[in-house]
């Protein structure tokens, strides 16, 4: 089975072009300055996280004027609007807007639309020396138990030149909490330059294992199994995550022949690395 694919970047909606997960989907959204869509959400919770540029939502009635600012991923943390299931929704494009549109299923119909501000997105760095890299938790329990959604859990992770992400690679498929919790994810990519590129590696006990090239507006679905990502030197690239399961608590298992990296981190940050 393929797990990954690059999306169109057309102008207005742009969908996946397969989709091996049952609850996750995927839509990227393209609008010059003036443009509008008008949709409904249905059985589903959206969270419209703008990549670059500004719009103003009208979600049931309440309306968000100019929700945005920064003009690229690399550039910042994002704004954020929660669409709950069951709404009918417009996007009005203040200026050229690039906005990610990760959702999933939703019977939670009494919650109200609501932004989410870059003051309220946590930040900071997960791993050490070469796999270091720097994260955004916009819609996370651990971050915001304020803020409330059935399943969806986001957040971006920039990975500097040449450095590993998601290291040591880890799964999330099945549910025994406190060890693991069962999650489907999917990670959009951005590419900076964006000519460069990065290299996924997924694999899983089913035996199915692959490597494909990360491009700008590349897609990563993964219904199971292990992955991590890397950034060829002098690229950074860029991907939003978004999870949905059974619950909305964390929790990963790292690869056993690879997962002993992980120990070695408190002792690179000591060392400076």
């Amino acid at each position: 089975m393929k797990y990954h694919g690059l999306l169109t970047s057309n102008q207005g909606m742009n969908k996946l072009p397969t989709n091996p997960c049952s609850l996750l989907d995927f839509n990227f959204l393209r609008l010059n300055a003036g443009e509008t869509i008008v949709a409904e959400s249905g059985d589903r919770e959206i969270l419209a996280v703008l990549l670059g540029g500004k719009a103003t939502f009208e979600i049931n009635g309440a309306k968000f004027e100019k929700v945005g600012g920064r003009p690229n991923v690399f550039s910042g943390k994002p704004h954020s609007v929660y669409i709950p299931c069951g709404a009918k929704y417009s996007i009005l494009a203040e200026s050229s807007v690039e906005i990610a549109l990760p959702s999933a299923p939703s019977d939670l119909k009494d919650i109200a639309p609501y932004t989410i501000n870059p003051a309220q997105v946590a930040n900071g760095t997960w791993g050490a020396a070469n796999f270091k890299r720097y994260y955004h938790q916009i819609l996370t329990t651990a971050s915001q138990p304020e803020l409330p959604a059935r399943r969806l859990i986001v957040g971006e992770t920039l990975t500097p030149s040449g450095n590993w992400s998601t290291y040591p690679a880890h799964k999330h498929q099945e549910d025994d909490l406190p060890r693991q919790a069962f999650h489907e994810e999917m990670y959009f990519f951005k590419v900076n330059p964006k000519e460069g590129f990065g290299i996924c590696h997924y694999y899983n006990e089913e035996g199915e294992e692959e490597n494909f090239t990360i491009r700008d507006n590349s897609i990563h679905m993964m219904p199971k199994g292990y992955h991590t990502v890397v950034s060829a030197p002098g690229y950074t690239t860029y991907y939003l995550w978004f999870l949905a399961g059974n619950q909305r608590v964390q929790a990963t298992v790292d690869d056993p022949d690879t997962g002993w990296v992980n120990k070695t981190v408190a002792m690179l940050k000591e060392l400076g690395h």
